[in-house]
């Protein structure tokens, strides 16, 4: 892991069309942040062809973080607060919402955010320090609510499961959402917080068919492994909840039947559903894997998913964001909800517990006597 300050890490440039180097990833642009006051462009000047450059190389930087739970207040949230020990995402899907961020550090929101990623070591410590503090009350704490906890530098550095660790010695509850596999590696440390309502897991399930998954989401566990790893979860008494997400028009909107009869046969007996969500520049680097993957039904997707956003791209408004509005998104609601019922998913919901969280007495603080 190389040291470096945000700061540091904002004069790194950005350039576009960088198709040449994007063998393996799911973008392939690398536009400018929104924030920047230049836009760079790569082109072939003739000293040298852009098929003879590199291909992008995953960095991992350190980031000493100050705080580590974010909080929200947003009323279509289950949840008010989470942790995320990584920015940017190795997993490169070519529709993941939290590609923006990136731009807050001076990156793109395209290839950069797949290849240039910060770890927060410290977040343990952080956590640990947060939940300590006098008036801290608990309430499920998500993992992975931006980008993916058990993303594949994960299993190097081990981040989450210190951070796993902090929560089960305080009797604190978590969700955890991931499309990786990896988290299996914490079973032990899962299933003793599930057998006291402490945890459940949420894997998304974008796809059933592998030769889509590759190409969308390049990085990432294959379907059948999230499968897998929803049985080997739900086997070890650790609830399970499948998220058919994202919904994206005519790419795998005819599949949620069948991902949801998948899950729920290897275990999973909550289910949601997310539809496409194209926040800012993740519309161009969507777009732009779109055209170059599925030419042939590009502007058929595009036309879907506005109608299904009030005629625009995206539409940001609380409680439409995530599942949409108009007859389409309609449609797909229903469809969701019918599948739900034929199978039993979500007959009963898993409430988390927080009767077991106990904050440790501190230097200089009087013990009680109960």
């Amino acid at each position: 892991m190389n040291p470096a300050s945000t700061q540091a890490e904002a004069a790194v440039p950005s350039l576009t069309a960088l198709h040449p180097q994007a063998r393996g990833r799911g973008a392939r642009v690398n536009m400018s942040g929104r924030f920047e006051a230049l836009s760079r462009s790569l082109f072939d000047d003739g000293w040298q062809g852009l098929e003879d450059l590199p291909a992008f190389r995953t960095e991992v930087f350190e980031e000493k973080a100050r705080t580590i739970i974010s909080r929200n207040e947003s009323p279509d949230l289950s949840f008010d607060r989470s942790v995320n020990p990584y920015r940017g995402c190795e997993h490169g899907c070519a529709y993941c919402y939290a590609r923006p961020a990136h731009a807050y550090m001076g990156l793109s929101p395209g290839l950069d955010f797949e290849s240039k990623l910060f770890a927060k070591p410290n977040a343990p410590e952080l956590l640990r320090a947060e939940l300590s503090a006098m008036g801290y009350e608990p309430r499920t704490l998500v993992l992975g609510a931006n980008t993916d906890c058990y993303q594949p530098v994960e299993r190097r550095l081990g981040i989450t499961r210190r951070i796993l660790e902090v929560l089960a010695a305080f009797g604190h509850p978590a969700a955890i959402v991931t499309k990786s596999a990896l988290v299996t590696r914490d079973m032990d440390i899962l299933a003793a917080m599930a057998s006291r309502g402490l945890v459940k897991v949420a894997i998304s399930v974008t796809t059933l068919k592998s030769e889509l998954a590759r190409t969308m989401e390049p990085r990432a566990s294959s379907p059948e492994k999230r499968i897998a790893a929803i049985k080997t979860l739900s086997e070890a008494g650790i609830p399970v909840t499948v998220m058919a997400a994202p919904i994206i028009p005519a790419v795998n909107d005819s599949e949620i039947e069948a991902v949801l009869a998948a899950a729920h046969a290897a275990g999973a007996r909550e289910a949601g559903y997310v539809m496409l969500r194209l926040p800012h520049e993740v519309k161009d680097v969507f777009g732009d894997w779109l055209q170059s993957a599925m030419p042939d039904r590009a502007a058929r997707v595009m036309s879907l998913v506005r109608s299904a956003s009030g005629g625009k791209s995206y539409d940001a408004s609380f409680g439409r964001r995530q599942t949409g509005s108009g007859p389409y998104a309609w449609t797909i609601g229903r469809r969701f909800e019918l599948a739900c019922r034929r199978l039993g998913l979500n007959a009963t919901r898993t409430r988390l517990s927080t009767a077991h969280f106990q904050r440790p007495a501190q230097y200089g603080e009087q013990l009680t006597l109960l």
